[in-house]
């Protein structure tokens, strides 16, 4: 199950478990809504679109700064919503958007190519880490700071 690190009052972010970026590759967040209820960003509300796009941004920000810190030499973060997988199980997708952390120094996901994203019985992400308790802590401490700014002040928004 995925950790809940940041929630607004729609959206949740959490640290993927099973990432497709492993932690020194630059790590792997998902920024979902707390409840499941919608398949794509097109079925969300003007109001809802805007609280997780503030918050993309912010945690992938925060994200950034945090794991640069940490000792991941991170150029940029790259933002996806995906869902294709979910009709491998006979399911429909669940809208969330992926922050993959993209490291000058990776192996597996070299850098600047695009991510590559084989089928999960490839045994591509075996060994793929997610980010620690550490990692996670750093971010949010960006987080902290980074929603004193004028940008991601709310009342902004």
């Amino acid at each position: 199950m995925d950790k809940i690190f940041y929630k607004t009052e729609n959206f949740v972010a959490v640290v993927a478990e099973e990432p497709h970026v492993s932690r020194e590759e630059g790590g792997h967040i998902k920024i979902r809504h707390k409840d499941l209820l919608y398949d794509s960003r097109t079925d969300l509300t003007p109001e809802l679109a805007k609280e997780v796009y503030r918050l993309s941004m912010l945690v992938g920000e925060a994200m950034k700064i945090g794991l640069r810190n940490r000792g991941i030499d991170l150029v940029r973060i790259n933002y996806q919503e995906n869902g294709n997988w979910a009709y491998k199980k006979d399911k429909l997708p669940i809208f969330q958007i992926h922050l993959y952390g993209r490291a000058r120094n990776s192996k597996m996901q070299k850098w600047p190519e695009s991510l590559y994203f084989p089928d999960w019985n490839t045994g591509f992400y075996s060994n793929n880490e997610p980010l620690n308790d550490e990692d996670i802590a750093e971010i949010k401490s960006q987080i902290e700071t980074l929603e004193k700014t004028e940008k991601f002040n709310i009342n902004n928004w």
